[in-house]
C-alpha cells in the first residue's frame, strides 16, 4: 500500500489528536466525519450531550490513524463463514459503501471462507485509497464447515503471510494478527515467525486475538503489539481486564461480536432504553462501546447495506452523561 495518507506531515500522535490534526486526518483518509465533533470534550455531569462518535481517531503503531467505527469483513463470506457469499456483486458493493461511509479499517482472515474474505477485498476495493488499513489474521486453520483450528507453527504462520499479501495485492499488510495462540506451539516461536516477516517489509505491525493481559505482556517481550482483538460487547464483558491492560498502554482494542455476534443481543431493557433515545439496540451497543474507551475500535460486519449504514450511524447517538450511566447499570445487570 502506498504510505501516503498513513500518516500526517510525519506528526506521531496517539489516541485523541487535535482539532487541526483531525481535519487534516478526516481529509486524508476520505472519513466523512464532521470535524468539529472532535473539538470538545465534555465532563462528566456537565449535562450536555455529547455524541459517540466524539475522540473518533485512533493511531495504531503511531502512524496508522483509523476512524474508531470499522468494518469486520467476516459476514461477506458464505453460511458458516465457508465458502462464496450467495451474492458476490452485493458482498463488493458492501465493502465499497463502508469506505464512502468513513470506514478506513477494514478487519478480515485468511480463515474467512477460507481465503475468499480477502479475495473479495482485492476485488472490490483494489487499487487502495490512501489511508484505508487492512487488518488480517492468520494462525487458524479451518477442517470443515463450523471448524476452527489454532495452528501456529512458524513455517505455517510465514506462508500464510506470503499468501494473504498475494490475495489482497498488497506488498505489506499493515496490521496482522495471530488469529489464535497455538497450545501446541510456544508463543514466541509463532511470533518469531511473524516478527520474521516484519523485519522483511511484509507486515507493518502484529496484534494478538482472544488473549489475556498476562499473555499480551508476555507477546511483547518478543514483538511490539498494537492491537488486541477479543469478543467484547455490551453484555459479554469477560475481557474487561485486557481492556483496562490496553487503555494503559494505548493498545488498540478491537472488539469482536461487537454486537452479539451469532448470539445476538435481546435484551428488553436495553432494547427500551434504545427506543427511548431513537436507536435501536445494535446502534446502542455500538455507541456504548465508543463512548466505553478512547481505545476501543469497534469491527460491526453485515452482508446487508442497510444494516452496515443503520451501524455507521450509530456514531450519531448523542446522550448526556447521566444517560450513559445509566445505560452501563442496565447492562451490567443483563
Amino acid at each position: 500500500m502506498n504510505e501516503e495518507g498513513l500518516g500526517i506531515n510525519g506528526e506521531r500522535l496517539c489516541g485523541i489528536l487535535t482539532r487541526r490534526a483531525f481535519v487534516r486526518a478526516a481529509l486524508a483518509s476520505g472519513a466523512t466525519i464532521l470535524a468539529g465533533r472532535a473539538a470538545t470534550v465534555l465532563g462528566a455531569g456537565s449535562g450536555k450531550t455529547t455524541a459517540a462518535g466524539e475522540n473518533s481517531i485512533f493511531n495504531i503503531g503511531g502512524d496508522l490513524l483509523v476512524n474508531r467505527l470499522g468494518f469486520g469483513a467476516m459476514r461477506l463470506t458464505g453460511e458458516g463463514i465457508w465458502g462464496w457469499p450467495p451474492d458476490r456483486e452485493n458482498a463488493r458493493k458492501v465493502l465499497r459503501r463502508a469506505l464512502e461511509l468513513g470506514a478506513n479499517l477494514i478487519d478480515t482472515a485468511d480463515a474467512y471462507g477460507p481465503e475468499t474474505d480477502e479475495l473479495l477485498i482485492a476485488e472490490a476495493l483494489y487499487p487502495y485509497p490512501k489511508g484505508l488499513v487492512i487488518a488480517t489474521k492468520g494462525g487458524q486453520i479451518r477442517p470443515g464447515r463450523e471448524q476452527w483450528v489454532p495452528k501456529g507453527d512458524p513455517e505455517y504462520l510465514k506462508k500464510c503471510v506470503d499468501k494473504s499479501l498475494k490475495r489482497l495485492k498488497l506488498e505489506r499488510i499493515d496490521l496482522y494478527q495471530l488469529h489464535r495462540i497455538d497450545p501446541k506451539v510456544p508463543m514466541e516461536d509463532s511470533l518469531g515467525a511473524l516478527k520474521e516477516a516484519q523485519s522483511a517489509g511484509k507486515i507493518r505491525h502484529i496484534g494478538l486475538s482472544e488473549v489475556s493481559p498476562e499473555q499480551v505482556e508476555r507477546a511483547r517481550k518478543t514483538v511490539p503489539i498494537v492491537t488486541v482483538q477479543n469478543r467484547y460487547n455490551i453484555t459479554d464483558r469477560k475481557w474487561e481486564n485486557t481492556l483496562s491492560y490496553c487503555e494503559k498502554e494505548q493498545i488498540g482494542f478491537m472488539p469482536w461480536a461487537p454486537v452479539g455476534g451469532t448470539r445476538g443481543m435481546t435484551n428488553a431493557t436495553l432494547e427500551k432504553a434504545a427506543k427511548d433515545h431513537g436507536a435501536t439496540i445494535y446502534q446502542l451497543g455500538l455507541a456504548w462501546l465508543l463512548h466505553r474507551s478512547s481505545v476501543i475500535l469497534p469491527i460491526p460486519g453485515t452482508s446487508s447495506i442497510a444494516h452496515l449504514e443503520e451501524n455507521m450511524a450509530a456514531r450519531k447517538i448523542q446522550l448526556t452523561e447521566e444517560d450513559w450511566k445509566t445505560i452501563d447499570a442496565l447492562a451490567s445487570r443483563a
